[in-house]
Protein backbone atom coordinates (compact mmCIF):
# COMPACT_ATOMS: atom_id res chain seq x y z
CA UNK A 1 0.00 0.00 0.00
CA UNK A 2 1.54 3.44 -1.17
CA UNK A 3 1.48 5.32 2.34
CA UNK A 4 3.22 8.74 1.55
CA UNK A 5 5.14 10.63 -1.46
CA UNK A 6 8.66 11.45 -1.13
CA UNK A 7 9.69 15.03 -3.07
CA UNK A 8 13.08 15.58 -4.59
CA UNK A 9 13.95 19.06 -5.00
CA UNK A 10 17.25 19.79 -6.87
CA UNK A 11 19.43 22.83 -5.92
CA UNK A 12 22.89 24.59 -6.51
CA UNK A 13 22.72 25.17 -2.64
CA UNK A 14 20.77 22.29 -1.11
CA UNK A 15 22.41 22.81 2.53
CA UNK A 16 21.47 26.66 2.20
CA UNK A 17 17.72 25.20 1.04
CA UNK A 18 17.51 22.16 3.74
CA UNK A 19 18.60 25.27 6.55
CA UNK A 20 15.65 27.27 5.15
CA UNK A 21 13.14 24.46 5.26
CA UNK A 22 14.30 23.74 8.56
CA UNK A 23 14.72 27.72 9.87
CA UNK A 24 12.85 29.71 8.39
CA UNK A 25 9.88 27.41 7.29
CA UNK A 26 10.14 25.24 10.31
CA UNK A 27 9.00 21.45 8.86
CA UNK A 28 10.45 19.19 11.42
CA UNK A 29 13.10 16.64 10.16
CA UNK A 30 15.26 13.59 10.25
CA UNK A 31 18.95 12.93 9.75
CA UNK A 32 19.03 10.51 7.30
CA UNK A 33 23.27 10.16 7.39
CA UNK A 34 25.82 13.02 6.93
CA UNK A 35 23.42 15.68 7.77
CA UNK A 36 21.35 14.33 4.27
CA UNK A 37 17.43 15.82 6.43
CA UNK A 38 14.60 14.68 4.81
CA UNK A 39 11.81 16.65 6.01
CA UNK A 40 8.05 16.13 7.26
CA UNK A 41 5.75 18.16 4.78
CA UNK A 42 1.92 18.76 5.49
CA UNK A 43 -0.73 16.71 3.84
CA UNK A 44 -0.21 16.31 -0.18
CA UNK A 45 -1.67 16.17 -3.36
CA UNK A 46 -0.76 15.52 -6.73
CA UNK A 47 -2.29 16.83 -10.42
CA UNK A 48 -1.86 15.92 -13.93
CA UNK A 49 -1.55 18.91 -16.47
CA UNK A 50 -0.67 18.18 -20.15
CA UNK A 51 2.70 19.42 -21.14
CA UNK A 52 4.86 19.00 -24.72
CA UNK A 53 7.37 17.08 -22.62
CA UNK A 54 7.51 14.86 -19.47
CA UNK A 55 9.29 14.84 -16.67
CA UNK A 56 8.35 18.62 -16.00
CA UNK A 57 7.57 19.27 -11.98
CA UNK A 58 6.42 21.75 -9.66
CA UNK A 59 6.30 22.34 -5.95
CA UNK A 60 3.77 24.36 -4.18
CA UNK A 61 3.22 24.75 -0.40
CA UNK A 62 -0.44 25.58 0.53
CA UNK A 63 -1.83 27.59 2.76
CA UNK A 64 -5.32 29.31 4.24
CA UNK A 65 -4.36 32.49 4.39
CA UNK A 66 -1.76 33.73 1.36
CA UNK A 67 -1.53 37.56 2.97
CA UNK A 68 -0.84 35.97 6.30
CA UNK A 69 1.43 33.62 5.41
CA UNK A 70 3.16 36.04 3.27
CA UNK A 71 3.71 38.47 6.30
CA UNK A 72 4.68 35.74 8.24
CA UNK A 73 7.75 34.73 5.84
CA UNK A 74 8.52 38.62 5.42
CA UNK A 75 8.63 38.94 9.08
CA UNK A 76 11.37 36.28 8.94
CA UNK A 77 13.08 38.68 6.14
CA UNK A 78 11.69 36.12 3.14
CA UNK A 79 10.52 37.98 0.24
CA UNK A 80 7.22 36.75 -1.70
CA UNK A 81 6.69 37.32 -5.66
CA UNK A 82 3.82 39.32 -6.30
CA UNK A 83 0.49 37.69 -5.97
CA UNK A 84 -1.17 36.19 -8.79
CA UNK A 85 -4.66 35.54 -9.63
CA UNK A 86 -5.81 32.38 -11.35
CA UNK A 87 -8.76 30.03 -11.71
CA UNK A 88 -7.21 27.48 -9.48
CA UNK A 89 -5.44 30.07 -6.59
CA UNK A 90 -4.00 33.01 -5.59
CA UNK A 91 -0.22 32.30 -6.08
CA UNK A 92 3.25 33.70 -4.67
CA UNK A 93 6.79 32.23 -5.00
CA UNK A 94 9.41 31.91 -2.67
CA UNK A 95 12.91 32.88 -3.41
CA UNK A 96 15.08 29.94 -1.94
CA UNK A 97 19.12 30.60 -0.77
CA UNK A 98 20.13 28.06 -3.47
CA UNK A 99 18.63 30.36 -5.82
CA UNK A 100 15.60 28.18 -6.98
CA UNK A 101 12.12 28.61 -6.11
CA UNK A 102 8.84 27.34 -4.73
CA UNK A 103 5.48 28.23 -5.35
CA UNK A 104 3.27 29.33 -2.36
CA UNK A 105 -0.70 29.13 -2.89
CA UNK A 106 -4.33 29.44 -1.42
CA UNK A 107 -6.48 27.17 -3.38
CA UNK A 108 -9.50 28.06 -4.45
CA UNK A 109 -10.82 24.61 -5.80
CA UNK A 110 -11.62 21.73 -3.35
CA UNK A 111 -8.77 20.40 -1.67
CA UNK A 112 -8.87 16.33 -1.33
CA UNK A 113 -6.99 16.58 2.27
CA UNK A 114 -10.87 16.69 3.84
CA UNK A 115 -11.02 12.93 2.32
CA UNK A 116 -8.67 11.78 4.97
Amino acid sequence: MINGVHVVVYSKNAEADRSFFRDILGFPSVDAGHGWLIFALPTAEATFHPAEENDRHELYLMCDDLKAEMAALRSKGVECAEVTEARWGSISKIGLPGGGAVGLYQPKHPTPSKLR
